[in-house]
């Protein structure tokens, strides 16, 4: 493992930890907003690709983007009116979208200096990162110990495990905003062939918020039952689509609450597959519909549809749908979840 200073954020010292395997693959992560700032595998060639969006630079994470590769929380996705009722009482959170909260307010998660441990396990190199998120942050209750760990393994996994505890009833929903491109951006995402195992997904409104139902993916552009290219369909005269430019949908996983492979992307001239395993109830299908030209690593402009994510996590605005999984940690309860993101050539 390789540690280097990366700079200072409010004072206190960020650093970039790279860790790699006997397979070659190497992954670099920042104790800023946990962010992955690169995974690279080598292609079907043995051509050392690097998978993800991001930057070469701290001062560039600093700037505004589109939360590349960071920890989401306290609750990832999106809060309908930037509010909800907990125990009888109402909680206004400040709203960074619009009228609704996004991915943890205007200084979640993805904004944190975190405390980080490197450590290695019998071979295996893990980044332990751990924030105490104070009550009223954001404007969600409770003081709340986060600890997020990162581990590479000699299967080619990245994985990610998650562990809270809050001394009030709060709510908590963690995800990793990374975006993929497989092809190490030669191209954009649309001639990647994807899987998703689910049968259902939740529809969205004009500001991307669930409606509340729950609707078969069969016979829709959201069906990736069966493997096929992302941009199959992708520009589809169909109003889930054109709401959001592409695809923005949380897809319910029929895991079982169970950690289990729940999707596959692969990219056929690199030859990398990915597979992503979870025991969350839901994933968040995103194409990057979003992504403006904003120049990333070595001056790249990542244009729409540059990367593509697989957000695990509960499904957005739960806690304000009954009848969605409750995201509600209770007081002195211990959360955990796990996500892994594996790299293999086929």
């Amino acid at each position: 493992m390789k540690i280097i200073p990366w700079g200072k954020v409010d004072g206190k010292a960020v650093y970039l930890y790279t860790f790699s395997n006997d397979k070659g693959m190497e992954v670099s992560i920042s104790n800023f907003g946990g962010i992955i700032s690169s995974i690279k595998v080598p292609d079907l060639n043995g051509k050392k690709t690097d998978l993800v969006l991001g930057f070469n630079s701290l001062e560039e994470y600093l700037s505004e983007h589109p939360y590349f590769g960071a920890v989401i929380g306290r609750s990832g996705n999106r809060i309908a009116g930037g509010s909800f009722t907990l125990n009888n009482i109402e909680y206004r959170l400040p709203c960074n979208e619009g009228k609704n909260q996004l991915h943890g307010g205007f200084r979640g998660f993805d904004k944190q200096v975190w405390n980080a441990k490197a450590i290695n396990r019998a071979g295996e190199f893990s980044l332990i990162l751990n924030y105490y998120s104070e009550d009223g942050e954001e404007g969600y209750p409770g003081n709340l110990k986060a600890t997020v760990a990162y581990s590479l393994t000699d299967e080619n996994e990245l994985r990610i495990e998650y562990q809270a505890i809050c001394d009030r009833d709060t709510v908590v929903n963690f995800t990793n905003h990374t975006y993929f491109n497989l092809s190490g951006m030669e191209k954009k995402v649309f001639d990647h062939e994807l899987v998703i195992d689910a049968e259902f997904y939740t529809p969205v409104n004009e500001e991307m918020l669930p409606t509340g139902a729950i609707e078969p993916v069969a016979g829709t552009p959201l069906d990736f039952r069966k493997s096929r290219r992302i941009g199959e369909r992708i520009n589809d005269d169909y109003q889930q689509l054109k709401y959001g430019g592409g695809y923005d949908h949380n897809y319910v996983l029929n895991n079982g609450g169970k950690l289990a492979k729940i999707a596959t992307a692969k990219e056929s001239d690199t030859g990398i597959v990915m597979d992503v395993f979870t025991d969350q109830p839901g994933v968040q299908f995103y194409t990057g519909n979003n992504l403006d030209g904003i120049k990333g690593k070595d001056g790249k402009a990542y244009e729409r549809y540059s990367g593509f994510c697989l957000e695990t996590q509960n499904y957005p605005d739960a806690v304000n749908k009954s009848h969605f999984p409750s995201p509600i940690l209770k007081e002195g309860v211990l959360y955990e979840s796990t996500t892994i993101y594996q790299f293999s050539i086929k």
